[in-house]
């Protein structure tokens, strides 16, 4: 039974496909289950279950590469002691962004892999997108933790973490409504190099596998050349 679930998760990060999944699964998780779940418990522990898993799986999935391998490997290893120690201990709870980080890493490792661009990388591209949001979301909440009063906003105390998630996208896709700001230096230089990169990654990165999948299938049109 273990060996076929296994076997499935597996899968699931060897086909392009599984990005697509992945993605969904990630826009569910940010904007609909803390919607749907208010119990914090019992939300923590269902996503610590689908980190270890997503991390587990993702980081077999690329072992093909070597040195992505130890890189991926090492980095969700740390990602899952750090996640299921902060349970015992509150205090290291800084796992949320240990544990994206390392999902950015298995992401764009599956996304920059050799073969065609498809849109199911398009589609991953995306989801790293938005696991940078959650990075920086804990950066901030780090930075307030550390730094009382390092943004305006958040009420009497330092801030939630849904806060800075809300916080953070705003900020990555520079909309800022004004009703969170940074106010501390540290806030302040975050705040500035996500906004920079918000804007960087989609016409840089995204536009570029966009066109590299638009040439794919002009290719594979009957009579299709190279665009170049």
């Amino acid at each position: 039974m273990i060996r076929k679930v296994w076997k499935r998760f597996s899968r699931f990060w060897e086909q392009d496909r599984g990005l697509t999944v992945f993605l969904v699964l990630l826009v569910v998780g940010l904007f609909i289950a803390p919607v749907v779940i208010h119990q914090r418990p019992i939300a923590r522990f269902v996503g610590d279950v689908l980190f270890t898993l997503l991390l587990v799986t993702g980081a077999w999935a690329v072992s093909r590469r070597r040195a992505v391998a130890i890189v991926v490997s090492l980095s969700a290893a740390a990602a899952l002691l750090v996640r299921w120690t902060a349970r015992f201990a509150p205090l290291l709870d800084l796992s949320v962004g240990t544990a994206v980080s390392s999902l950015v890493t298995i992401v764009l490792a599956r996304v920059f892999q050799r073969g065609r661009i498809t849109r199911q990388r398009i589609e991953g591209a995306v989801a790293a997108y938005l696991l940078l949001g959650l990075i920086w979301a804990e950066a901030y909440e780090l930075v307030a933790l550390f730094r009382p009063g390092a943004f305006a906003g958040t009420g009497a105390g330092p801030g939630t973490a849904q806060d800075f998630v809300f916080f953070s996208f705003t900020t990555l896709t520079t909309v800022g409504y004004g009703d969170i700001t940074p106010v501390a230096p540290a806030a302040r230089s975050l705040a500035n190099l996500e906004s920079l990169v918000g804007q960087l990654y989609p016409a840089i990165l995204l536009a570029r596998l966009v066109s590299l999948e638009a040439s794919w299938s002009f290719r594979e049109r009957p009579g299709g050349d190279d665009p170049s």
